[in-house]
């Protein structure tokens, strides 16, 4: 029979970090753990770790939801699960917990060892490109920021813009190319939706002589007419971030790209619903010659491993992922995933450390 319990850590930053919406200090993650009578000693493994302002399950209810499933699951006294039994079984409104009882469950179908899927990534063979982030604060931190990536020989760097004054922004920006040439750096921004529809034009034509790459959600999610135009008149491709959480009808989806049609879409399994939900979105982007990339969202080592691990069953060999979040925290659990000259690795055979 299978088991499923859960436990929690508040993941400290390592500095204040400030989004659009404010300054974290902490963020909790709550941790699924599934067992098997017939497989003593091995324990599938799964985060959940909604995001303030973001997550459709984050608020005081989420301990409660959490709760709840392990109880209905242990009730029902099952014999056999799998991933693609966790949509159904979590049900709608949970991305975050959708993705943690997946993730717990692939893990456990492959022995408990934090190896999600069998590709070149989770074997150690190859790495996968990630870009260097960013974070809002004042102009001397993203200053010093700039200065730690590029150093540590990032050559795709992704930064948070719309919580300084935009000129002190578009300082930064060129005091980035000017040691740092397009041929050599690609440059990422996000607005995180900081710009009114009718000033985002002027805005990214401004951003534009920067040499960006792209510009996620530069107006905020929600306003699709006004997106669409913006779309097909930018200087800069856009990629889709917020404007995708809580679109969870197929159709809903499709008609959504096929209305807006982005340069790029950004995924994030936790606030997408997960694995399966992720390859979807994929494949809608894929059939329409849509760029993506895939980002964790602030998990611990637990979530950004699955996150990875997904992510390594795509070519991704020249396209830089989101996947450096996993340094932000002083007390991440200790996993093997290392980071060198923007590449995250991982190391199969190293050790794990084990949430209570």
């Amino acid at each position: 029979m299978l088991h499923l319990r859960f436990s929690q850590r508040a993941l400290r930053f390592s500095f204040s970090a400030r989004t659009s919406r404010g300054a974290l200090a902490e963020h909790v993650a709550w941790y699924l753990h599934l067992t098997d009578d017939a497989r003593p000693g091995v324990e599938g493994l799964g985060e959940a770790a909604p995001l303030a302002g973001l997550s459709p399950d984050y608020g005081p209810g989420f301990a409660t939801a959490i709760t709840d499933l392990c109880h209905r699951f242990n009730a029902g006294a099952l014999a056999a699960f799998t991933a693609a039994d966790a949509p159904a079984f979590v049900g709608s409104g949970l991305p975050a917990l959708t993705f943690a009882l997946e993730t717990a469950a692939l893990d456990l179908a492959r022995g408990g060892q934090h190896q999600l899927y069998s590709n070149a990534f989770s074997r150690g063979e190859a790495a996968l490109p990630i870009n260097g982030l960013v974070w809002m604060g004042d102009a001397a931190f993203m200053r010093e920021q700039i200065q730690q990536k590029l150093a540590a020989g990032y050559s795709c760097l992704k930064l948070k813009i719309g919580g300084l004054d935009f000129a002190t922004e578009l300082g930064l920006l060129a005091e980035i190319r000017a040691v740092a040439p397009p041929e050599r750096l690609t440059l990422r921004v996000d607005a995180n939706g900081a710009f009114a529809p009718a000033e985002a034009l002027g805005k990214l034509t401004q951003l534009a002589a920067f040499a960006i790459h792209s510009i996620e959600q530069p107006i905020a999610a929600g306003q699709p007419a006004e997106l669409a135009e913006l779309c097909r008149t930018s200087p800069i491709p856009i990629a889709l971030d917020e404007e995708l959480i809580g679109v969870t009808d197929p159709a809903q989806q499709a008609a959504l790209l096929d209305a807006v049609r982005p340069a790029y879409i950004v995924l994030k399994p936790t606030l997408l619903g997960g694995h399966a939900a992720t390859r979807h979105w994929i494949a809608l982007a894929e059939a329409r010659s849509i760029g993506w990339w895939i980002t964790s969202a602030l998990e611990s080592n637990v979530g950004l491993n699955a996150v990875a691990q997904l992510t390594g069953e795509y070519d991704v060999r020249d396209f830089a992922q989101g996947l450096g979040t996993g340094q932000l925290y002083h007390n991440n659990l200790a996993a093997p995933l290392h980071i060198s000259n923007g590449m995250l690795r991982y190391a199969p055979t190293e050790a794990w450390e084990a949430p209570e």
